[in-house]
């Protein structure tokens, strides 16, 4: 073979290279990424037409859909006490690191106290709920989905003290602090959940059941849930905050949780777990925590459509390198 002959098989081989990793990617998006939009979309238009407020769905879904889901998930997958400390470890740490780089940005940038406290907000707390279970279930199985779940708990549990702490500027005490952490019922569903399995015990069937069933229906509401509530995102101008959010959370913080998740040696599910949820956008929960204490609401509403949108160009490529 002659020296342009090997030049040119080498060039079509790299060609077809590429063009196997561009279908590989469309594909990744096609099957695991677009039918959450495409349901989220789906509940918009719904919400729209018909005028639906996501309260009452809201409730329904936090208050009975989710822990049954929990429970469901972290009974029938085993997992174990080191798996469960790690996870809440690993999302405590990468709420550190995330938070410090945005306060130091947002000081750099003299973005003022109010709008900084939202910033911190959208960039901290991800949509590892709405968005996070749904696709961890599409992309890798149900025991990467427990594993979500359970960061889901965690994230709730730092948003419902560390994040109306943020949101509140400190107006908040503690016992309106614990109060909000208590009152969600995803926290119970866990424990309950880890005695059931350190004690072997079962449900009884029409129990189980029952419980399996609302389990089921955790995922769809979750996402037109998340459709309805993107219904009220409204600009209002803010660019730099706006880049600093979407700038950390979505671009720095999946390199933080990939770059944690091997200083700990983590593999496998657990590893592809904790490092997608770490890297979706910010949640719509932080929309209800700015309207509750005034913290900028349009901005931070705003702000979770934005990097819902741009969602798909990050974690694309992400599932494809954690091997979806």
């Amino acid at each position: 073979m002659t020296r342009c002959s090997r030049m040119r098989t080498s060039i079509l081989t790299t060609t077809e290279k590429t063009r196997s990793t561009h279908t590989f990617l469309i594909l990744l998006f096609l099957n695991n990424i677009l039918p959450i939009f495409l349901i989220a979309g789906a509940g918009f238009a719904i919400g729209k037409f018909f005028h639906i407020t996501p309260r009452l769905l809201s409730q329904v879904t936090l208050y009975l859909f989710t822990p049954c889901l929990t429970f469901q998930l972290v009974t029938s997958n085993d997992l174990i006490g080191k798996e469960i400390v790690t996870i809440f470890l690993f999302a405590a740490t990468i709420m550190l690191l995330v938070g410090s780089i945005t306060w130091l940005v947002g000081r750099l940038m003299k973005i003022e106290r109010k709008l900084m406290a939202a910033v911190l907000l959208c960039a901290i707390f991800m949509n590892a709920g709405n968005f996070g279970l749904p696709l961890l279930g599409f992309s890798f199985g149900n025991k990467a989905q427990a594993f979500g779940s359970l960061y889901f708990v965690s994230m709730v549990a730092l948003t419902n003290t560390v994040g109306i702490t943020i949101a509140s500027a400190g107006k908040s005490g503690v016992r309106q602090v614990l109060s909000n952490l208590f009152r969600f019922p995803a926290l119970y569903a866990v424990f309950l959940a880890l005695l059931f399995i350190y004690f072997d015990w079962s449900l009884p069937l029409p129990l189980a059941r029952s419980v399996e069933i609302l389990s089921g229906a955790a995922v769809p509401c979750m996402l037109v849930l998340l459709g309805l509530q993107l219904q009220v995102a409204r600009w209002n101008g803010q660019y730099k905050a706006l880049g600093i959010v979407l700038a950390v959370r979505m671009f720095i913080a999946p390199f933080l949780a990939l770059g944690l998740a091997n200083l700990l040696g983590l593999q496998g599910n657990l590893m592809q777990a904790v490092v997608t949820e770490a890297s979706m956008p910010p949640a719509v929960m932080n929309s209800l925590i700015a309207v509750e204490y005034d913290s900028e609401p349009s901005f931070t509403t705003f702000v979770v459509l934005s990097g819902t949108l741009l969602s798909p160009f990050t974690l694309t490529p992400l599932l494809a390198f954690l091997g979806a």
